[in-house]
């Protein structure tokens, strides 16, 4: 019933203010008379509370002591109490001074103001609190409420229970905070005990805990997986509180602590780079991103704008994402220059346009055909995006001095089952050849590069090519399908028992690119650290109890089998690879075969006449002969892989 009152008029407080200062200037007077009520003259104190109202209503008014909810009175209201008091008094206190030197008349004494003046600050607050407490007594009285611990007992974990506190709909009580930091523990925050975090396991079951918020911004993720498995083991909810950046903004709401997304249990420590290094390079540079309406090419065009680049242009052949991107750009960063280019990168004519109009230092090549089953069923497809996309690309890129060309592969590419993974090998193979042949003199170009035959440009492109997994949220990844499979009610489907994948943040394998990048002399494949594989029934299983369900009872997870050209894992290198070492922890360069480039871009050649012609089977057949290693799995290609590739190419 208590908290659905409405909150009272600002003029019934500052009513209430006048009155409680009356009553304080009375039992001053009192206090100083020795409780002898006869002893008082009335007529001087009513001209004393005259004096108080008068003087209290402007400086009341001013202050505003008014303007803050009673049942919410914080810290700040307290300071702004105070002072109007204090000022109040100051001003009572030279009124009557000035009273006394004009009309020789004493009202009031000096320590009666000062009796006052305390009496006055005590009565202004110790109403507020008695308030606030009172109905923080009735939301708690509740007796089906939920109990809350709260993790983390620094500013974020004060202002997550303030947060509570000011909201009466909500039907929770906060239990205990707990904290890794032995100093904090045995300590407490507006009557909440801060306990020792190592003890989680048997608080939860001492408290009957239901829900636990994560309401700090430092605890190691191994710890807080430990958490995560300790609280679904005991059957309680975990709750995230917002970003620092909405905390700073001041708009925090208990709508914005919600369920922790597994996306927060796979991150890994922030990853550091050179950002000097790459300001150096970057600065005042034209940089061109390839598919930079994608996921990893809107997230470079993103990690780019924190440098002082001179000309960022987006090229994407998907309109409507690409003006989603570009109107994001125009709200964040409004003085930064780019512009948004339409154009397929398989389209020779459209992005020597784009080259000859924009002159790019720079070059992202993000572009490509990535889902592997749809590749599967159009290996034309594949190629003309993924292969001759690549070569237009890289071709320009030398014809126009681009100075750096920055490919994005995959750790499909390696050993590759499937059509799309071998599409992005024979990219990688293209340049990193061209790379290698470029300052070779007994190179002889043709086809788009026969212009360096002729001596009309001198080569300075460096190629460099990265090579990593899946990523975090991308727009080919299981994590955003299983979340609308549980929204639906699933079931979830997982296509093996035992497949793993490596997973990295979107924003992190971005900041390894332009790394590896800056880095990059020209002719590497630089492989990323991923971290440990993760096994994506327990992937699947973890994001149904983080929803507060049980899998297979509340969820079924169901298995629809390989898809055609998966693997059960990633590889990053082939068994006949090895890696070196950089100064990047996280960067290693791939020791991989060379290619002969005349060799490899005949056979490339050929490989996009098939295409062309939309020979599905001729195109595996090439791609075979170019990628050994590429043997078909799940796939109506495994009989391509009994043939031998002289056989199958004479």
């Amino acid at each position: 019933m208590f908290t659905k009152l409405q909150i009272v008029s600002r003029w019934i407080i500052f009513t209430i203010d006048i009155c409680l200062s009356i009553i304080a200037l009375l039992f001053a007077v009192i206090l100083r008379k020795n409780f002898v009520i006869s002893s008082i003259d009335f007529l001087a104190f009513y001209k004393a509370v005259v004096l108080v109202i008068v003087i209290n209503f402007f400086v009341f008014y001013s202050v505003k002591t008014f303007a803050g909810i009673v049942r919410y009175t914080s810290a700040q209201d307290s300071f702004r109490i105070l002072f109007a008091v204090v000022l109040s008094s100051l001003i009572l206190f030279f009124t009557h001074a000035v009273a006394i030197v004009v009309t020789g008349e004493h009202v009031i004494s000096s320590a009666t103001i000062i009796t006052y003046t305390l009496c006055n600050f005590l009565f202004l607050i110790t109403y507020r609190i008695v308030v606030k407490y009172f109905f923080m007594y009735i939301k708690n009285a509740n007796l089906d409420k939920i109990r809350i611990i709260i993790y983390g007992a620094g500013e974020a974990g004060v202002a997550t229970k303030r947060t509570f506190d000011h909201d009466p709909k909500v039907n929770k009580t906060i239990t205990a905070f707990v904290d890794d930091d032995l100093r904090k523990v045995g300590k407490t925050i507006d009557g909440i005990r801060i306990l020792d975090a190592s003890n989680l396991e048997h608080l939860i079951v001492d408290h009957e805990v239901d829900e636990i918020i994560f309401a700090s911004y430092t605890i190691p993720l191994e710890r807080k997986n430990q958490i995560v498995d300790i609280c679904l083991e005991n059957e309680v909810k975990i709750l995230n509180i917002p970003s620092p950046e909405v905390w700073a903004r001041g708009h925090v709401t208990t709508a914005q602590i919600q369920n922790i997304n597994i996306e927060d249990l796979l991150n890994r420590k922030t990853i550091e780079i050179d950002i000097d290094g790459i300001q150096n390079q970057l600065k005042g540079k034209r940089i061109l991103i390839t598919g930079a309406a994608g996921s990893i090419g809107s997230e470079i065009v993103r990690q780019l704008l924190k440098f002082e680049t001179g000309l960022i242009i987006l090229c994407d052949q998907s309109e409507t994402a690409l003006h989603n991107i570009y109107l994001e750009l125009e709200e964040t960063h409004a003085n930064t220059n780019f512009h948004a280019f339409i154009g397929d990168v398989k389209d020779v004519k459209r992005m020597e346009t784009l080259f000859a109009t924009y002159k790019p230092h720079y070059v992202y090549h993000a572009a490509a055909y990535k889902h592997v089953p749809l590749m599967e069923d159009n290996p034309a497809e594949a190629v003309k995006t993924n292969v001759l996309g690549t070569k237009t690309i890289a071709d320009l890129s030398v014809k126009h001095g681009v100075q750096k060309f920055v490919m994005i592969s995959t750790d499909k590419a390696v050993n590759p089952t499937n059509v799309m993974g071998a599409s992005k090998r024979i990219a990688e193979m293209y340049v990193q050849s061209l790379n290698n042949s470029l300052n070779n003199p007994n190179v002889l170009f043709s086809n788009g590069l026969s212009y360096l035959n002729e001596g009309n440009v001198k080569p300075i492109t460096k190629f460099i090519t990265t090579r990593f997994g899946n990523v975090l949220g991308s727009n080919g990844s299981v994590i955003p399908r299983f979340k609308q499979q549980i929204e639906k009610g699933g079931p979830v489907t997982v296509t093996h028992p035992e497949i793993t994948r490596y997973f990295m943040t979107i924003p992190e394998a971005c900041r390894l690119v332009l790394e590896a990048g800056c880095m990059g002399k020209g002719g590497e494949i630089y492989i990323f650290d991923m971290g440990k594989s993760v096994k994506i029934v327990e992937l699947a299983k973890k994001m149904i109890r983080l929803a507060g369900l049980v899998p297979n009872q509340d969820i079924k997870i169901s298995f629809s089998g390989l898809r055609p050209g998966e693997k059960l894992f990633e590889e990053l290198l082939n068994d006949r690879e090895s890696t070196i070492p950089t100064h990047h922890e996280k960067i290693m360069i791939g020791q991989v075969r060379e290619y002969v480039f005349n060799e490899i871009e005949a056979q490339i050649y050929q490989l996009i006449q098939y295409a062309s012609l939309s020979n599905n089977r001729q195109v595996v057949k090439q791609m075979k002969f170019i990628v050994p290693e590429f043997i078909s799995k799940n796939s109506v290609f495994e009989e391509l892989d009994v043939q031998t590739p002289v056989e199958e190419n004479n």
